[in-house]
């Protein structure tokens, strides 16, 4: 509330002086017209003039109109905009204490003065933020205003004006101002917990800012230490991001928070002239494998395979984790390396093995069941687990025509998958 007056302090104090100037002479005239003295009246006044000058004054930020922040007031001993509007109330509640001596009723005063002002925040389209953090805030002032004032006279031994009469309308005002405040928010004003949203916005900057860092780590790891990266990019999926960094060595991106690396292609594609064996490679695929994707090569069977022939031919090294039953899990992990043991790039899925109920259809069955659904030949089939309906199945994909047919491999099902 405060922090957008402060950006504007030249009509802040031009403003300030009108309303000063508004009301300091006819709180004077009054006074001198009861026989009583003015200058602490006058001064309360003044006060409220800046108030006002502070928490009305045009500006171009805030929410749009008839919203306010509803969000809990969980910064507000920590940030420095509330103890602005703490310390806000705190020295006009302690004049009015001093001058009326009912710190009950003053308390409830300022509190809903702050709640009024908050509301023609919201409804007025002034360019503010109306917030229940700021009336939280100022009532906390209003309050310890009154305390300080309360003290005060007891130190110069003053009475306070009828206790009990204060207490009793202090409280009946403190009452109705909130059920007002309560009714009018339900049925005018648009809800929007902006320190949620901050907190969510603060919690994304920093996770991009700790996934860029993993992925820069990684590439180094995987391209070199002479990696350099030249830009990131990152896409929000559920709970997870998603980071990608192109490199002068090559690309690669995973997932954050999980570090799970999921695919790296380097820019140099051409095949070293090394000596390395097939068994070579394979150790050194593994070696890399074990370091990069522990989760996945743990109970995974390697197969290996040549990528072209002479001097800079290359190997595809695969890793693949299957049950009992002989169904493939989804994880995946595929490397291309070179015969010098240099890792050209690798695709990676990185999935926890699903529980799958017993496979109970054999090949056989699910080609002939395939054969009676489409009146086709049915290919050789593969057994794997897929989604079917937000839920794993061991599922048989069979060829058949130009299309693969799904069979559940525990009902016999013809299904649909939704994930390949």
């Amino acid at each position: 509330m405060i922090e957008a007056s402060i950006a504007a302090v030249p009509g802040l104090i031009v403003t300030f002086l009108v309303l000063a100037a508004i009301v300091a002479v006819p709180t004077a005239l009054v006074a001198k017209a009861r026989d009583n003295p003015w200058p602490l009246p006058v001064v309360l006044a003044v006060y409220i003039a800046g108030i006002l000058a502070v928490t009305l004054l045009s500006g171009n930020a805030g929410l749009e109109s008839n919203q306010c922040d509803t969000g809990a007031p969980i910064h507000l001993f920590t940030s420095a905009s509330s103890l602005l509007n703490v310390a806000l109330f705190t020295p006009g509640a302690l004049l009015a204490v001093v001058l009326y001596k009912r710190p009950v009723t003053v308390a409830a005063v300022f509190t809903s003065l702050s709640a009024t002002i908050e509301l023609v925040q919201s409804v007025a389209n002034l360019g503010r933020s109306c917030s229940v953090t700021d009336i939280a805030a100022n009532a906390t002032g209003a309050i310890l205003g009154s305390v300080m004032g309360t003290l005060w006279l007891y130190w110069r031994r003053q009475q306070l004006g009828r206790p009990v009469r204060d207490l009793l309308w202090g409280s009946l005002l403190a009452v109705v101002g909130t059920i007002a405040l309560v009714g009018f928010f339900q049925s005018r004003i648009q809800s929007v917990d902006v320190v949620a949203k901050d907190d969510q916005r603060h919690d994304r900057a920093e996770a991009a800012i700790q996934a860029d860092e993993w992925i820069t780590g990684a590439a180094k790891g995987i391209f070199g230490a002479d990696t350099q990266t030249r830009e990131t990019a990152t896409e929000k999926d559920g709970n997870r991001l998603k980071i990608t960094a192109e490199t002068n060595h090559g690309s690669i991106s995973g997932w954050w928070p999980q570090k799970d690396l999921e695919r790296a292609w380097s820019s140099n594609t051409r095949g070293d002239e090394g000596n390395l064996s097939e068994k070579q490679v394979a150790a050194a695929a593994d070696d890399f494998a074990r370091k990069w994707f522990p989760k996945d090569v743990v109970g995974s069977k390697q197969r290996i395979r040549t990528l072209g022939d002479g001097p800079t031919r290359a190997y595809a090294v695969v890793y693949r984790r299957y049950t009992k039953d002989g169904v493939m899990m989804p994880m995946r992990l595929d490397l291309t390396i070179t015969t010098t043991g240099r890792v050209i790039g690798f695709v990676a899925k990185t999935v926890d093995d699903p529980s799958l109920e017993r496979v109970k259809i054999d090949e056989a069955e699910a080609r002939a069941l395939v054969r009676n659904v489409t009146g086709l030949p049915a290919d050789k089939g593969l057994l794997l687990a897929q989604q079917v309906k937000g839920e794993w199945r061991p599922v048989w994909l069979i060829g058949s025509g130009k299309e693969d047919i799904a069979i559940d491999a525990a009902t016999g099902a013809r299904v649909t998958v939704t994930d390949y």
